[in-house]
């Protein structure tokens, strides 16, 4: 294999590629990233056997066709180091690969590419289209929600439903829920649920674009396949059965809180400082237009604070993890926030004031 290709161009895809490749993995070859260069088209390929990512590069002068699969974060790392100006040179020649760049000559250990595992192909089941914007906003408004490590292991990920009319992502760690949809004539017949694991969550996130280029999803029965330009992105889906969101979602709250959402946002993350620093509980306390704010720790220090806010009705004292209240205030961009609360046993949901694509659920705490 021999092929010369400009630094950026091989850069770009194999830092994505390097994010996909764990550093510590019990098989070497997956630390490696599988080369294959012919008809001037140099295809990149890294995975964990839970996701893969592929990109392609074009044009690119191959003067040897050739596959192979070289440690990928090295390589990343030396296309980093190497000059923009200069095309870089990669020839395999024995068991080694030779990057070479100017003056810069670097000699890289291989594996062979038959080493490298394929995500099995399999039939679609259904496939759907839609902008890169819409499905990153989908994923950054509910990714933070998602367990780790739970020992529920269809929590540690996010659900993704289509039917006929619209698009859901969902996801929840038994303490919180973030929910998010998109109205859209998909085409598909009938309910469709899949849950896709953390890690290819976070990957397809990083992939797409604010634009409204389409990004084709394609479900199988164990898989989700990604297309977003010159990539294709495969996550192996958890089997299990996700919780009902709907049973979770609290229904006839009657106290509203309506609340600047960059100042109650600030104003937690000050109290939040003296919180405990395993629970990170604070008590609120609404009463008529103010919402205050109190918290302690161990260490017998306190924090108390206080925000006028839109709200008639009866008092009420509750106490949440705030951590959890600001990753929502966080994941909204609107000015406003609607805060809907009925007891201090029930959960809160909250929502943006104008835009009802977005709801989240989060259970209060005992302090």
């Amino acid at each position: 294999m021999k092929l010369t290709i400009s630094r950026e161009s091989l850069l770009t895809p194999l830092q994505s590629i390097a994010g996909v490749v764990e550093k510590k993995q019990t098989m070497p070859v997956l630390s490696n990233v599988l080369l294959e260069a012919e008809d001037n088209t140099l295809t990149l390929t890294g995975t964990n056997m839970e996701v893969e990512l592929i990109g392609r590069v074009t044009p690119v002068h191959v003067d040897q066709p050739g596959r192979i699969t070289v440690p990928a974060r090295k390589l990343a790392d030396i296309c980093r180091a190497l000059s923009e100006e200069t095309p870089i040179e990669l020839a395999l020649e024995g068991d080694r690969l030779h990057v070479r760049c100017g003056r810069s000559h670097f000699t890289l250990s291989t594996l062979p590419a038959e080493h490298f595992p394929n995500v099995e192909d399999e039939a679609e089941s259904f496939r759907l289209e839609l902008p890169q914007k819409e499905l990153g906003r989908m994923l950054d408004a509910t990714a933070f929600a998602m367990a780790q490590q739970d020992v529920r292991y269809y929590l540690n990920g996010l659900l993704l439903e289509v039917d006929q009319g619209h698009v859901r992502t969902v996801a929840t760690d038994g303490h919180r829920l973030a929910m998010a949809h998109q109205e859209l004539a998909t085409g598909c017949p009938e309910l469709r649920q899949v849950i896709v694991p953390r890690k290819g969550v976070l990957e397809l996130a990083r992939l797409l674009d604010d634009v409204e280029t389409p990004v084709t999803l394609v479900i199988g029965e164990n898989h989700l396949r990604a297309t977003v330009g010159a990539y294709t992105f495969t996550s192996k889906l958890i089997e299990g059965k996700f919780p009902d969101y709907n049973r979770v979602i609290p229904r006839g709250g009657d106290k509203i809180v309506m609340a600047d959402r960059a100042a109650l946002k600030n104003m937690l993350q000050r109290a939040g400082i003296l919180s405990h620093e395993n629970i990170r509980g604070v008590r609120l306390n609404l009463s008529s237009d103010q919402l205050q704010v109190f918290a302690n720790n161990p260490d017998q220090e306190q924090a108390e604070d206080a925000l006028a806010v839109e709200y008639q009705g009866e008092s009420l004292q509750i106490g949440f993890n705030v951590g959890y209240l600001v990753d929502v205030m966080n994941a909204l961009d609107e000015e406003q926030v609607k805060i809907i609360l009925s007891n201090p046993n029930s959960s809160a949901l909250i929502e943006s004031q104008t835009d009802n694509r977005c709801l989240y659920v989060v259970m209060p705490m005992r302090l």
